[in-house]
């Protein structure tokens, strides 16, 4: 597929700060591309440099086939942006807004497929402070498709969503990917990057770390493999007999919190998976699960630690 964004040695500086550091990447047209990371990892920043509201301290970064430094106008005009937090005019209804917005790309808004598309075709004609949280943020989203985009940017366009908020918002992204467009989002939900994302970048501390297909990033991990099984009480000889048949360096099993009897193993193997299912369904376990490992897994691996745990310590700074 054709490369529709192009970023190259990408920094970006406040002072000593460096808050996006030297890095590299493409985005393919028709691909859904996240930048993952925990707040401060330097994912917005990245964003709104690539769409023109920053400027880069150094490097070069092509949409389109258009260099931003040069090219920005034309650029704005293909590409739709939703960023992290939106202010619209309080005294416009939604489609006003919608109509106002297609004004400044000389276009006419079908307001009314739009407002289908996210299921708001009831509040069509009320203003902004009448909708919840989770239809404002659908709102923001359509009112990024108003010029038909090329290229859609979406900064975390889920944060603050409760579980259904946040799946209402997975199946607009997915129909926006069906019409062709190409999507860059930035999240800080492994399970969202994992659902929605055919690439991945994880930043930590304005650089990339690891990047790739999401599928083949969880097959780089530790331990790709997982069972979590319940005995019907604690048996010591149980567990023993499974870490006789893998070595010890090669499994992980661990006790889960709760239960008496709940545990989880890691598996590097698929040789010491298949052995371990097998020893276990002989014991009639009370719940037998076999998985693999997650993104959340891979992030934990790279960066020792998981999104909560650094969110806590910068709410404790």
């Amino acid at each position: 597929m054709p490369t529709v964004i192009e970023v190259k040695n990408l920094k970006k500086n406040y002072g000593e700060l460096a808050a996006v550091n030297d890095i590299s990447f493409f985005v393919e047209k028709g691909e859904v591309f996240g930048l993952l990371g925990e707040n401060g990892a330097g994912k917005t920043t990245t964003l709104e440099i690539i769409e023109g509201l920053r400027k880069a301290t150094a490097g070069d970064i092509s949409v389109l086939g258009f260099n931003v430094k040069n090219n920005i106008s034309q650029i704005k005009e293909r590409i739709g942006v939703q960023l992290q937090s939106s202010a619209y005019y309080k005294f416009l209804k939604l489609y006003e807004i919608l109509e106002l917005f297609g004004n400044f790309y000389h276009k006419k808004v079908n307001a009314d497929e739009l407002f289908a598309m996210v299921g708001l075709t009831s509040k069509a004609g009320q203003y902004i402070d009448a909708l919840s949280g989770g239809q404002k943020q659908r709102f923001s989203i359509v009112a990024s498709l108003v010029n038909n985009p090329e290229i859609v940017f979406l900064d975390e366009p889920t944060t603050g969503l409760d579980p259904v908020g946040r799946r209402n918002t997975w199946d607009i992204i997915s129909q926006i990917k069906a019409q062709g467009k190409t999507i860059m989002l930035t999240t800080h939900y492994m399970e969202e990057a994992e659902i929605l994302c055919d690439r991945v970048a994880i930043m930590e501390k304005g650089r990339i770390i690891a990047m790739d297909k999401t599928h083949k990033l969880i097959e780089q991990a530790e331990h790709p493999f997982r069972i979590e099984f319940i005995l019907e009480k604690d048996k010591p000889e149980i567990i023993g007999a499974l870490k006789e048949r893998c070595h010890l360096e090669e499994c992980d099993i661990e006790k889960l919190p709760g239960k008496e009897a709940h545990y989880e193993m890691k598996i590097k193997t698929q040789q010491d998976l298949n052995s371990a299912v097998g020893f276990l369904q002989k014991e009639n376990p009370a719940s037998l699960t076999v998985g693999r490992a997650s993104l959340e897994d891979v992030f934990i691996e790279l960066t020792g630690k998981t999104i909560k745990e650094t969110e806590t310590q910068e709410n404790n700074a």
